[in-house]
Formats: C-alpha cells, sequence, structure tokens
C-alpha cells in the first residue's frame, strides 16, 4: 500500500523536484515518496515539488489596435495554442509563461501589420496567421513553449471603413454571383451546343449510311436484273438452238401455241396461203 501522502504525477503533468530551492531533477508521471519533513536534532534538506501542466493550452489576445503599413488602424483579436514542452526552462527562464506567450503573439502581430497593407492583409488573412506563428515561434522555444497556432481571428475596422468594406464586400458579393450565372449561361451553351452537333453529327451519320445501303440495295437489284436477262438469253438461245437443230420441236411449239390461242373465245387467227399459178 502506498503512504498517504505519497505524491502522484499524472500523465498530464511533470513535476519540479526542487532541494533546499535548487532544481534538481524533472519528475515523470508516477508515484513519488513525500519528501520527509525536517529532523528535531539534524537537518534534512527541504524538498519542494512543483507541478507543470503539460497539456494543450488556449490563449486568446484580445482587441490588439495596431496600425498596418497605410496608417489605418485595426483591432484584431488572435487564438494561440501552445503546450510546454520543456517544464524546467518554462519556469526557470520567464517569470511567468502564459504572459510571456501573450507578450510576445501581440509584438509578432504587430510587427506583421505594420508591414503590410491593409489590403494585402484582407486578401490573405492566412499569410497574417502564418507570419506572428513563425515569428513567435522561435522565442517560444527558448523558454520551453511550443506555439502550435495562432490565428487571427477576427479583425475590426473603425466605422467609417467599415461602411465601405462593406459595400465593397457587397460589391463583391454581386460580382461573384453574377460570374458564377454567366460560368452557368455560358456552359448550358456550351453544353447545347455540343448536344446539337452531336445530333446533326448522328443525323448525317444515319443519312450516310441510309444512302449507301439504298445505294447497295440498287446495285443488287440491277445485278439481279441483269443475270435473269443474262438467264432468259441463254435459254432462249439454248431454245433457238434446239429448234434450229431438230425443226419438228418448233412445229410442236407452234401447235402448242394455236391450241392455248385456240382456248380463248376472243383470239382471232389469220392464216394465210401461198397462191401458186399456172401462168
Amino acid at each position: 500500500m502506498a503512504a498517504r501522502d505519497d505524491i502522484i504525477i499524472t500523465s498530464t503533468h511533470r513535476g519540479l523536484r526542487y532541494v533546499d530551492g535548487v532544481l534538481e531533477k524533472v519528475l515523470e508521471p508516477g508515484r513519488y515518496p513525500a519528501p520527509k519533513p525536517p529532523g528535531r536534532f539534524f537537518r534534512r534538506p527541504l524538498v519542494h515539488i512543483v507541478r507543470v501542466d503539460v497539456r494543450e493550452q488556449e490563449l486568446t489576445i484580445k482587441g490588439q489596435e495596431i496600425l498596418t503599413a497605410d496608417k489605418v488602424a485595426l483591432r484584431v483579436n488572435i487564438l494561440t495554442h501552445f503546450k510546454v514542452v520543456d517544464p524546467a526552462a518554462a519556469l526557470e527562464r520567464v517569470a511567468d509563461y502564459s504572459d510571456r506567450v501573450y507578450s510576445d503573439v501581440q509584438l509578432a502581430a504587430r510587427r506583421s501589420l505594420a508591414s503590410m497593407t491593409l489590403e494585402a492583409i484582407l486578401t490573405n488573412r492566412n499569410q497574417l496567421s502564418e507570419d506572428i506563428l513563425r515569428d513567435v515561434q522561435g522565442a517560444a522555444t527558448g523558454y520551453g513553449v511550443q506555439i502550435l497556432r495562432a490565428d487571427v481571428k477576427d479583425i475590426v475596422f473603425p466605422g467609417n471603413l467599415q461602411d465601405v468594406m462593406n459595400r465593397v464586400l457587397a460589391a463583391e458579393r454581386l460580382a461573384q454571383a453574377q460570374l458564377v450565372e454567366a460560368r452557368t449561361k455560358a456552359e448550358k451553351d456550351e453544353l447545347e451546343a455540343r448536344a446539337q452537333a452531336e445530333a446533326e453529327r448522328i443525323a448525317a451519320q444515319a443519312r450516310a449510311e441510309a444512302s449507301e445501303l439504298a445505294a447497295r440495295a440498287e446495285a443488287n437489284a440491277v445485278r439481279i436484273r441483269a443475270d435473269a436477262e443474262v438467264d432468259a438469253l441463254e435459254r432462249r438461245a439454248a431454245a433457238a438452238a434446239a429448234y434450229a437443230e431438230h425443226p419438228a420441236l418448233l412445229r410442236l411449239r407452234e401447235l402448242e401455241v394455236m391450241t392455248a390461242l385456240g382456248a380463248n373465245a376472243q383470239a382471232r387467227i389469220y392464216v394465210g396461203f401461198d397462191k401458186h399459178s399456172d401462168d
């Protein structure tokens, strides 16, 4: 069992052990025996332990009135996040590291804003935050503190300038809205033009394919007719050759035709007879 008066250093803190007012060591998280009280008949060292919070902390620098490079007075609020990384340096090198962070960030903001015009500040607030952070980080390292963020939270303008800025912002919003509308219309027109062009291309392609199919069909029909005519001529030639070789076939064909005509009541048959003169 641990003694009731043992010293516990949690993981959120570190302990600085002082012996007779002299820093002896930094205590990591854990349990440590409590210092023994001074002896009645002999002198014991006086031990004192100071806890230091090593968690991330937040500090707000409010209402700092600063002149820009073009002599415009602004008020800025800066939100700073930091943590102690060297507890011994944080307690030994400065009287109060939180106050020191406050003053260092304040001075860094003044230096940065004094080097920038109002227009530059308005158009690039992130650059202002980066400049302040970069400026203060080196100084804070010297007393055991790490600056994690130094963001410009708010910028307050003088009353008359605020009205001007509001009008400028309103004009910018209107211009942006008009630009978006113009871009939307242009994109819509472009899409419609592309769709129309694609439709015309597809229609032209369809017409070309239809013409090609029609031409192929016509060529095929011509070929079929030609083949049929050639076939008919060949059959006629074969019949003529057969009739020439066998006259009886021709006579038989004539009789077939006469028979067919005789069956038709409307048909008229004219038969000519050769005249023989005895003169």
